[in-house]
């Protein structure tokens, strides 16, 4: 499971690397923006994104338990998107032992944290 996670995370950081290479040897970001933005469907697609790294980012500030590292991954994520949401997975990935479980890697420090009910 640990090389299928990380062979993902890798074609994650490949391909978006790739694609934002490309587009940015043929236009700018902003000049972009200017254009797509009167594209309502553009728009949507934007918003979805970015509350899907939000919802990303949240994980990732509750398993962090630091504030400081928290901030830190939130403008990683926000700023280079699902870039930088492949690279805090394989960060974890590379820390992570399969021999620990699947809750180990999902949970963090917080594993032996009891439940609320």
């Amino acid at each position: 499971m640990k090389i299928l996670l990380t062979a993902v995370c890798l074609a994650v950081l490949a391909l978006m690397l790739f694609i934002s290479i490309a587009a940015s040897l043929q236009q700018d970001i902003i000049s972009a923006n200017r254009q797509l933005w009167l594209d309502p469907w553009y728009r949507v697609l934007l918003a979805d994104a970015y509350c899907g790294f939000l919802f990303f980012w949240l994980w990732v500030a509750w398993r962090e338990q630091s504030g400081l590292w928290g901030a830190f991954w939130f403008l990683l994520i926000m700023g280079l998107g699902n870039l930088g949401a492949a690279l805090y997975l394989l960060l974890q990935l590379r820390r992570w032992q399969p021999a620990d479980g699947v809750d180990r890697l999902l949970l963090g420090n917080r594993r032996g944290t009891p439940s609320r009910r």
